[in-house]
């Protein structure tokens, strides 16, 4: 009765139909391995609750898929078109979840071959290697301090090209004029600098520099990005 139950409507007496209780223990093994990734991920790592419900599910799905695939070529293709047009999440993720989701993919795609032996192996060093990165802070700038964006905001009768390039030849090793943007109805001008500070320290010391040179409007300095979009 299972047997018929589980085949599918368009299997013939020679396709091979998974059994049952391989399934399950599949989906288990499968369901515990992206516990684990979800928990190493977690360590020391900012997430949301969607996110890590994701990583834990996902290798359970991956691993369904390539159950069913079985081999089959045809199947194959069109489940990775199918894939391609998922937009997995609304936004664009960072390196590490993007990392963290091929792990959980791999995870499932070993298990999905039935290597659940090697799915687990491969599961608990991956894992033990995150959380060690991350309990060493590995990559972590050590100087991140000295690295700064600066927006001024300047009268408009202020020429923005070099107004304030004697100040950071005094308290930067590096300065970039990256954007100029007008604003209060064009009376103002707003620049943004990539800076480098010589010495973190003198920081407050060149604010108030620049306060004297821009009539005291508005001056934001804040922690530099390493690019626009994190990859």
């Amino acid at each position: 009765m299972l047997d018929t139950l589980f085949r599918g409507l368009f299997d013939s007496p020679l396709t091979s139909v998974i059994s049952l209780p391989n399934f399950l223990l599949c989906i288990v093994t499968s369901l515990v391995l992206g516990l684990v990734l979800a928990f190493a991920y977690m360590y020391k790592s900012r997430y949301t609750k969607s996110f890590a419900i994701t990583l834990s599910l996902l290798p359970a799905v991956v691993c369904v898929v390539i159950m069913l695939v079985n081999g089959n070529i045809g199947a194959g293709v069109a489940v990775a078109g199918t894939f391609s047009l998922v937009r997995f999440r609304s936004a664009p993720g960072t390196a590490k979840e993007i990392c963290a989701l091929f792990l959980a993919v791999g995870t499932g795609l070993i298990a999905g071959m039935g290597y659940l032996a090697f799915a687990a192996l491969f599961t608990v060093i991956m894992s033990a290697v995150f959380v060690l990165y991350s309990r060493l802070d590995f990559g972590t700038k050590k100087n991140h301090a000295v690295f700064r964006t600066l927006s001024v905001t300047i009268p408009e009768d202020l020429d923005y090209s070099a107004v304030f390039d004697d100040i950071f030849e005094t308290y930067t090793a590096d300065h970039e004029l990256e954007r100029v943007k007008t604003t209060n109805m064009g009376s103002l001008f707003r620049l943004t600098y990539q800076i480098t500070l010589r010495d973190p320290k003198r920081e407050k010391e060149m604010i108030d520099q620049i306060r004297c040179r821009n009539g005291n409007l508005e001056i934001t300095v804040s922690k530099q990005e390493t690019v626009a979009a994190e990859l």
